[in-house]
């Protein structure tokens, strides 16, 4: 879930949009976005500021109001800035025209069940296992285990395995009951999922090693794309970062937007979630040996909004990244993160996307069948998008066969996955349990919303392609309207309502 930080941290923004602009704003807010626009980039080319640090001011044209600015979209765009409190309220006095609201926090939309670190289990003594390949015996090292005690309270103990394969759990003593024991690999195999097991130490695990020609849900419904499909499609990935060594992906540009970091280091920042997610659009590989994804021809941009080693976007990254793909030419902008109170920052980015001719796509969470989840929940411009899956399209005990939840489709091994949020805002539904993609150094399977929006996207990719008149509109709202009711268009329902699947699966 997202999290509003006790922070002095906060976004100045124009009462319309991303920038002051037009009749719309007035001249006096204009200006003070100017001002401080001029002072910030002064600093930045004198080097009296370093990157990140910002510069301390008071306007020219608000002389009272003493703030400081980190970061800018554009001259008269918006201003990162940090305010105390008493220094908020001397800013909306003197500034009416403008808004500040507080910096918002982000989370991929990958499942991944952790324990909470308050519910950890308090123990010195250590259980061992040891994580081994089912084919050859082989260390599985990298991979986070997950131990649970109890469903109910999520209790229990996780750990990483190290070099050797083997993990060492704070469960106390040397053999346990496990409500479920869960394995997620880094890379090369296939998550593990098993329920009511007890394990002693000294045990193995056994995984499942990924076999590229295997038929996930994604090739299931899609098949393997043609070298051209994506072609002239210019998609934006807003993410952790796309891997720019993979032989599989071919990263034409992008930026990094967190603030402090290098804007031309916009390669996987160590999660690895982003070049999952940019193999599933765009992958130029070829089974057995590589990964297709559904536009390979599509000409792919990475924006980094997650720091370095992190797991944690803020609503101004976010939006100075939309604002620079939109800027780029991108025709989609694939957005695999969540949050959960609607977000004014990332609400005005958004809406000047879709109002200069992108579309944005996004992940609608996933807390089990909650609610979507902002910004998925802004929909329109966006386009919200839940998770489904197939019965058959991966191996028993793995966390995709653990998201298999009514309702089932009208045929039956379609079914929506548990995980998914759903509801009214759901535009359309994607493949997202049990997807085989690119990761840092090779490649692994992850399940979802995150996981269905790039198919999506990837789709919309390949759909436009062949819409030369759509794709040399204007670049204005008709221009995204145009892709979207294209995409509306080929959505096939599949049986599960409109709150789980919307206008259904694009085929």
């Amino acid at each position: 879930m997202p999290k509003q930080r006790d922070s002095n941290r906060y976004v100045i923004l124009p009462l319309h949009g991303l920038r002051a602009e037009g009749l719309k704003e007035s001249k006096e807010s204009r200006e003070f976005l100017l001002d401080a626009y001029g002072k910030f980039k002064s600093s930045v080319a004198n080097k009296s500021t370093v990157l990140g640090q910002g510069v301390s001011m008071r306007s020219s044209v608000s002389p009272t109001v003493k703030l400081r600015v980190l970061d800018s979209i554009a001259e008269d765009g918006a201003k990162l800035v940090e305010l105390t409190p008493k220094e908020v309220l001397n800013f909306r006095e003197n500034q009416p025209g403008l808004k500040i609201v507080p910096v918002v926090y982000y989370y991929p939309q990958v499942i991944q069940r952790r324990i909470e670190s308050r519910a950890a289990a308090a123990s010195s003594a250590k259980l061992r296992l040891r994580l081994v390949s089912s084919t050859d015996g082989a260390p599985v090292s990298g991979a986070l285990v997950v131990a649970i005690t109890d469903l109910h309270a999520w209790t229990g103990a996780e750990g990483r395995s190290n070099s050797k394969g083997f993990v060492d759990l704070a469960l106390g003593g040397m053999r346990k009951k496990l409500a479920k024991l869960l394995v997620y690999p880094a890379q090369g195999f296939w998550s593990s999922v098993d329920k009511n097991v007890t394990v002693k130490s000294g045990d193995n695990v056994e995984l499942l090693p990924i076999d590229l020609s295997f038929k996930d849900a994604l090739r299931h419904f899609y098949g393997n794309s043609p070298d051209n499909a994506g072609e002239h499609v210019r998609v934006a990935v807003l993410d952790t970062g796309v891997d720019l060594n993979s032989p599989d992906l071919k990263v034409l540009g992008g930026e990094n937007t967190v603030l402090g970091e290098e804007p031309s280091d916009y390669g996987d920042n160590g999660e690895g979630h982003g070049t999952h997610v940019a193999g599933i659009i765009s992958a130029r590989g070829k089974p057995p040996s590589g990964i297709r994804g559904l536009a390979p021809a599509a000409e792919l941009y990475s924006y980094r909004i997650f720091a370095k080693n992190s797991v944690e976007a803020d609503s101004f990254a976010i939006a100075k990244a939309i604002d620079q793909a939109v800027a780029n030419g991108c025709d989609l902008i694939n957005m695999s993160f969540g949050g959960g109170p609607p977000d004014e920052t990332v609400r005005a980015a958004m809406d000047e996307a879709s109002t200069r001719g992108s579309l944005t796509l996004i992940a609608a969470g996933n807390e089990d069948r909650s609610p979507v989840c902002f910004p998925a929940s802004f929909s329109p411009p966006g386009i919200a998008i839940s998770a489904m899956g197939r019965k058959g399209t991966f191996p028993n005990n793995t966390s995709a066969s653990d998201s298999v939840m009514h309702p089932y489709g009208k045929d039956k091994k379609n079914f929506v996955a548990s995980f998914s949020n759903i509801g009214r805002e759901i535009d359309l539904t994607g493949t997202g349990a049990g997807i085989i993609s690119t990761v840092p150094g090779g490649y692994g399977v992850m399940d979802g919303t995150s996981m269905a929006t790039p198919a999506v996207t990837g789709f919309a990719a390949r759909l436009l392609a062949g819409r030369k008149d759509i794709l040399d509109m204007p670049r204005d709202a008709s221009r995204t309207n145009a892709m979207t009711q294209l995409l509306f268009a080929r959505a096939k329902l599949l049986g599960f309502g409109p709150f789980f699947e919307g206008h259904g699966l694009p085929l």
